[in-house]
């Protein structure tokens, strides 16, 4: 993708507010002429003053025409802003809405791949960070630019010689800033690197501070944490040091326009060069010169931060996306499901960079109305096979059919309608237990809401709740356990009334007693549909119309639990290792 400039950016997510920054601009050109006539005026009233004119009203009238132009210069000045802050918050709020529908579209793999840190800092700080540079680089750099253009263009017009002379200063400011700038770029990049870790290493900390505390690795854990907080802050104050001298020197010599408009101007002067106003008029008008440039200046660092962002922004809005149409091209006959020859290798996250291949070439039919179970080893490819038919990924090569209809040819709309995924690691909203499970399907009444969890077994415990159904679940469903996570989850699921139930490792987190409920739940809630489940308790699939035993990415075995069992090999030995675990458990 060809690299896009600053303004390109900006007027790419402004959309229908283009115009505000448009307008924007006009007002700073206003602002930048009512700027400009107070200097002129003020020359005219020293050329009248030289020239002995003692008329007072003359005077008193240009002084408030320079009042009313300096009353121009705020009121433009504010309607600028106003309009260009009113724009920029629209472009990051389009920002923010691109990269979420974006990640909605982009393989649940690369999303996880990124670490949640630099995830977060992206839409949060780094986005936010933009406001100011964005909402005054478009009308202050347009007015700061333009005003010292024309202050030269007048500076030559009353004497090229002191047009020149204005200008004594600005190559050693110049000079000055280019030592400051050099190296700019590395330094820029080691300070979003280090402070990309700080994030990482922050939210590291917080997320695992359970762990640290259980396992007594407090100390290393922080000390990890103040290493990267005392890397972020030094790469600022090394930076800041090697900056200061040049930036000092800059800013001290570059507005000094004095520093050669007066030798020169006083030389031509007693020459009788150049008359007494035109010589006053020229310092009043150098001395306000330079300041706007200097201000222009300052926007680098800005300008730069702000490209690197969109730059980042950019990368993840080129991420790949799952290969789906808008509409559908073909209709499903049914919700049977078949998988031919399916290779898959996670990639990682926006760099795409490819890993070990997991499945290698998986072919499997699951009919309509079938109870399917994945079992195997730990890392064996069960939850990965779950995941691309739920179509969270898409496969590296080999197809997964819905109905006889290939899942790249359904949009993700109808996809999304057809299959429901539980996964063991649930999310739930900070919302109430009642709006979680709505979210299944936003249409439904609280009576119907509170009919699914009757069904699902979870009804009694959510009206044990502080609140019952209005209880807030917290952050991730924080205030609740996690069985209670994972039954609310499945009573969600349950909701969206999908013909594909997908329940990968869904009762993990639940106690033998809560689990044989909601098994009873599950199965006459999932009567007539099309039933995916991935266990570890062999116990809760063997009534399963099919077991697939997944081993290192390829299927060992398929078939009913009494045949498998009677095949023997690897199914036949993790299940008499349940019995054997489950019979430890009931002795103790």
């Amino acid at each position: 993708m060809k690299k896009k400039s600053l303004l390109s950016w900006i007027f790419l997510f402004a959309k229908n507010k283009k115009k505000y920054y448009i307008a924007s601009i006009f007002f700073a050109l206003l602002r930048v002429t009512c700027g400009i006539v107070p200097y002129i005026i003020i020359a005219n009233i020293v050329h009248e003053l030289l020239s002995g004119v003692r008329d007072w009203d003359v005077y008193l009238k240009e002084c408030l025409i320079i009042a009313a132009f300096w009353f121009g210069n705020v009121l433009f000045h504010s309607i600028s802003t106003t309009l260009s802050h009113v724009a920029t918050f629209n472009v990051l709020g389009n920002i923010r809405k691109d990269l979420c529908d974006k990640l909605s579209r982009v393989p649940l793999g690369s999303v996880l791949d990124m670490p949640s840190g630099e995830l977060k800092n992206i839409l949060v700080e780094r986005i936010d960070s933009m406001e100011t540079t964005l909402a005054h680089i478009v009308p202050e750099f347009t007015s700061n630019l333009i005003l010292p253009i024309l202050m030269f263009v007048y500076l030559f017009h009353i004497d090229w010689r002191m047009g020149l002379a204005s200008l004594g200063t600005l190559p050693f400011g110049m000079i000055a800033m280019v030592f400051m700038f050099s190296g700019a770029q590395k330094w820029f990049d080691n300070s979003v690197q280090k402070t990309k870790a700080l994030n990482d290493t922050a939210v590291e900390y917080i997320n695992g501070i359970e762990v640290i505390k259980a396992f007594g690795k407090s100390k290393s854990s922080y000390d990890k944490f103040v290493v990267a907080a005392k890397e972020g802050s030094d790469c600022f104050v090394e930076w800041m040091r090697k900056c200061i001298w040049p930036h000092s020197i800059a800013i001290m010599v570059a507005p000094a326009t004095l520093l050669t408009v007066l030798p020169f101007g006083g030389y031509f002067y007693f020459n009788g060069t150049i008359s007494a106003v035109d010589f006053i008029t020229i310092i009043i008008i150098s001395v306000s010169i330079m300041m706007p440039l200097l201000t222009i200046m300052s926007y680098s660092d800005d300008i730069s931060k702000a490209g690197v962002i969109f730059g980042e922004v950019g990368s993840v809005l080129e991420m790949n996306e799952l290969e789906r149409p808008i509409v559908d091209l073909h209709k499903p006959a049914n919700n049977s499901i078949e998988l031919k020859d399916v290779r898959f290798s996670y990639h990682k996250g926006i760099e795409g960079e490819e890993k070990k291949e997991i499945l290698h070439g998986i072919s499997m039919k699951l009919p309509e109305g079938s109870f399917t179970a994945f079992v195997g080893p730990s890392g064996s490819g069960k939850s990965t096979i779950a995941r691309l038919i739920a179509s969270l990924w898409d496969t590296d090569s080999g197809d997964i059919e819905i109905g006889g209809v290939n899942i790249r040819d359904l949009s993700l709309e109808e996809y999304n309608r057809r299959v429901a995924y539980v996964s063991q690691d649930n999310f739930l909203f900070d919302l109430s237990v009642r709006e979680n499970i709505r979210l299944g399907r936003p249409s439904a009444s609280d009576a119907e809401v509170e009919e699914v969890a009757r069904q699902s077994g979870c009804y009694d415990f959510i009206m044990s709740l502080e609140n019952g159904f209005d209880t807030i679940v917290g952050g991730s469903g924080a205030h609740l356990s996690g069985g209670e996570r994972q039954r609310i989850a499945i009573a969600r699921a349950m909701m969206k009334n999908a013909p594909i139930v997908i329940l990968d490792e869904a009762t993990a987190y639940t106690d033998p007693e809560n689990e044989a409920i909601i098994q009873k739940s599950v199965a006459k809630l999932v009567q007539g549909k099309t039933l995916i489940v991935i266990a570890h308790r062999l116990s809760t699939v063997k009534d399963a119309d099919k077991l697939y035993v997944i081993k290192d990415g390829n299927i060992d075995s398929c078939g009913t639990h009494q045949e498998l069992l009677e095949k023997g090999g690897l199914y036949k030995s993790m299940w008499q290792a349940h019995i054997s675990a489950k019979d430890s458990e009931e002795d103790a």
